[in-house]
């Protein structure tokens, strides 16, 4: 039986819950959170415990980082960061508010929760951080110019806090997921309805196949997987005596990764401008 315990954000759906479920399945004593009240019952209804916690609220984070912990007497080994969206526009359509929200909840929420449960890992000689980025994290695509930057940022964290933790026993991990099966798109199309405003824009005529690409049914692109795919990689990070410091998620993810690596800035450019 094991008996470590690890909180989860971000567990309403998606890679949250199946990670929420595969973890508990395999001994781990789960902390679940989520941030609407609804989300919250329905973690309870399935034999979690939760607790509310809105990533994007410094109160919210400190009192279910308090509470779990009291629960587990002062300990937590692994923290997997996954509570994000997605916020489409064209960066000369995002105003300053819209990446302020953006960055609220995707890097400022997931660096404070992190920071607030470091120093107890330190103080046990172990740990596990891992940080649910994106290939986003390193290939930026257009209309995606907010989650990019978010990604983008919270790969420099990981990698810096990686350097600053030799020696603790504490190991930070990324994530890199390209397409996986959740309700990612319809939180970025009522992200989209609220913040963007397609017919004063010039990019109008591409918010329309943007529009299309959100609502469409099913998977929206190829080589979409099931987040027992991320499951799969976190395990390995909690478990692996020397975790990877990244770990890639499906095809696209290692196929960019490559060509980004071998690829002049311009092909890549031409290759990244084409993908929906």
């Amino acid at each position: 039986m094991n008996d470590k315990t690890v909180l989860i954000t971000g567990c309403s759906s998606g890679i949250g819950l199946c990670c929420a479920e595969g973890l508990q399945a395999r001994g781990y004593r789960v902390f679940a959170t989520a941030r609407k009240p609804e989300d919250v019952r329905m973690l309870k209804e399935k034999g979690f415990e939760v607790h509310r916690l809105d990533i994007a609220d410094s109160t919210s984070i400190g009192e279910a980082v308090e509470a779990v912990l009291d629960a587990t007497g002062g300990k937590l080994y692994g923290l997997f960061n996954n509570a994000g969206f997605g916020q489409p526009g064209a960066v000369e359509d995002l105003r300053r508010e819209v990446i302020r929200e953006q960055f609220e909840t995707n890097v400022f929420g997931t660096l404070e929760l992190t920071n607030r449960v470091l120093p107890v890992m330190r103080g046990q000689g172990e740990g596990r951080i891992i940080i649910n980025s994106s290939i986003l994290g390193f290939a930026a695509m257009p209309y995606r110019g907010a989650y990019n930057a978010s990604k983008y940022a919270l790969e420099g964290l990981a990698d810096t806090l990686r350097l600053e933790l030799v020696g603790s026993g504490v190991y930070v991990s990324l994530v890199e997921p390209g397409p996986i099966s959740s309700r990612f798109r319809d939180n970025a199309y009522a992200m989209y309805l609220k913040n963007i405003e397609p017919e004063t824009s010039c990019h109008r005529e591409k918010y329309q196949d943007l529009e299309a690409r959100l609502l469409k049914q099913g998977p929206a692109v190829p080589f979409t997987l099931g987040p027992e795919a991320v499951l799969k990689r976190v395990i390995h990070a909690l478990e692996a005596k020397r975790p990877q410091a990244r770990y890639y998620v499906t095809f696209p993810t290692y196929l960019f990764g490559y060509l980004k690596r071998v690829l002049p800035t311009s092909w890549m450019d031409e290759l990244l401008r084409r993908v929906e």
